[in-house]
């Protein structure tokens, strides 16, 4: 694939004349696609796109706008298996993933047309019986994406569709890894007939000027917690700005000693392994009562052993390789740092060479049990691969004083057959995305999608992304032919 920008709905190359490479990840031989470099005179050919087109697309009804994405979403769902292939081969994760991804793109921009025709702001009573109050949403203007590699259909498609539908114009900074992804995403926006400069994708190392430029209203942002803070910090600077960032997580899954053992062990794999563990909701933690450890270890081991790792086009592989060579490395050194720190390591991941693994990023599972320590790092940071800590605890209360002992706070699972016990877990753990007898992964896009502490704020996207890219407005209009004030207050001079 040739990439190129989208901007002002025409197909660009960059300024730069720069290019970069998209690499298949289970084997690095295959350049999925090249794409430009961006500058700095890309962003502003983009943010000026997006502003030219924002007064024209606000006015348009919102249902018009919402059938904009009507025709998109009738697009897309023809070529769901060969956008799901796409994604696979360019992120690494299991061919029933990228299914899931595109799937959850698609839940997404129907979701948003289906709001269209629904109640859309409130109507208030005033004091004074002869006037009507109502709150109503504007959009705020240009909106920033930057998203990540892991989701990168279903998490564009999570920040642009609420934004669009509010009246509100986009430009998208997508990963590198992921630029063929992004690149299709145009395409099909292209297709669907958006006017120009509503939808916009840059490629490359531009987020900095994006989130700096100062024509952007709101910076959307899903990634790193270092990256994240750094946004925050510059939208803090600018009187015009917000931002809403979704920071990743250090989240568990808390498996009481009343837990069916079946969901407890499918759950935790499901939660640690799938895409390798690189997701911001992964369980880098299992958090599981002495009464049951014995049995859970013995199970949830045997079962990681078994995990097929291999070519992720393939349907019967569960793991395919991480990112890149950086993930790796990273994982790797936080593997090493475990057993530095005391870990009892269960099963011993590294990377895998030999056959299919030699021209891929392969790394196995790596297994450890640790107790509660709030000096460990390994317990503490996100490592964002398929690495998991088995802690020990003896009640509920030490459970939940363990899953909070930690900076972030996004996802949480309990394995209880105990409605009481899982209330507890409910009104007592810090974070945004809980789950009774289930994973820590699988949000629905009408659900909130956020977290506290590191994680955000809480509102970066699907439903409740609508609070961000809209601000509400108070319109009152008096009925009557005098004056009259809420507050008593009166025209009458003395």
């Amino acid at each position: 694939m040739k990439g190129q920008n989208y901007i002002n709905g025409a197909f660009v190359d960059s300024s730069s004349g720069e290019k970069f490479e998209s690499r298949n990840p289970a084997n690095i031989d295959e350049v999925l696609g090249t794409f430009p470099l961006s500058s700095e005179n890309d962003v502003d050919n983009a943010v000026q796109a997006a502003k030219t087109a924002y007064d024209k697309w606000r006015k348009l009804s919102r249902i018009k706008r919402g059938e904009y994405l009507d025709e998109f979403v009738q697009l897309l769902k023809k070529d769901r298996e060969s956008l799901s292939q796409l994604v696979t081969k360019e992120c690494g994760k299991g061919i029933a993933e990228g299914r899931a991804d595109v799937t959850e793109g698609i839940h997404m921009i129907q979701y948003m047309f289906g709001t269209t025709r629904m109640s859309h702001g409130d109507i208030i009573d005033s004091e004074i019986v002869e006037k009507d109050s109502f709150m109503r949403r504007r959009p705020k203007g240009v909106v920033a994406a930057i998203t990540p590699w892991n989701f990168p259909f279903a998490i564009p498609l999570w920040l642009i569709c609420p934004s669009i539908v509010e009246g509100n114009t986009v430009v998208l900074k997508p990963s590198r890894e992921t630029s063929c992804v992004a690149n299709k995403i145009a395409e099909y926006a292209h297709a669907a007939g958006f006017p120009p400069g509503v939808i916009n994708i840059i490629h490359g190392g531009c987020g900095d000027s994006l989130v700096k430029h100062p024509d952007i209203q709101v910076v959307l942002f899903t990634g790193s917690c270092e990256v994240g803070e750094g946004i925050k910090k510059v939208v803090a600077e600018s009187y015009n700005k917000m931002c809403a960032c979704e920071m990743g997580g250090k989240n568990a899954i808390i498996v009481l000693d009343d837990a069916n053992m079946n969901i407890a062990v499918n759950a935790s794999v499901i939660s640690a392994f799938k895409t390798s563990g690189q997701r911001c909701t992964s369980a880098g933690r299992l958090i599981v009562h002495e009464n049951v450890l014995k049995e859970f270890e013995k199970q949830f081991v045997e079962l990681a052993k078994r995990i097929k790792i291999g070519n992720p086009l393939d349907g019967d592989v569960f793991m395919g390789p991480v990112i890149n060579q950086a993930a790796i490395e990273k994982i790797t050194q936080y593997n090493e740092l475990a057993k530095k720190e005391g870990a009892e390591v269960l099963l011993d991941g590294s990377r895998l060479t030999g056959k299919v693994y030699d021209k891929g990023y392969f790394m196995s599972p790596f297994v450890y049990r640790m107790q509660s320590n709030s000096k460990s790092r390994v317990l503490h940071e996100e490592v964002f691969g398929p690495h998991v800590a088995i802690i020990p605890v003896k009640s509920i209360d030490e459970a939940i004083n363990v899953y909070n002992d930690t900076e972030y706070g996004l996802s949480c699972a309990v394995i209880t057959e105990d409605f009481r016990k899982a209330r507890r877990i409910r009104e007592d753990c810090e974070y945004g995305l809980g789950y009774v007898n289930l994973p820590t992964i699988g949000a629905e896009v009408h659900l909130p999608f956020g977290g506290v502490k590191k994680s955000g704020t809480g509102l970066p996207s699907a439903s409740t992304l609508i609070d961000v890219v809209t601000h509400r407005t108070a319109w009152t209009v008096n009925h009557d032919v005098e004056i009259k004030m809420a507050q008593g207050l009166s025209v009458e001079l003395p």
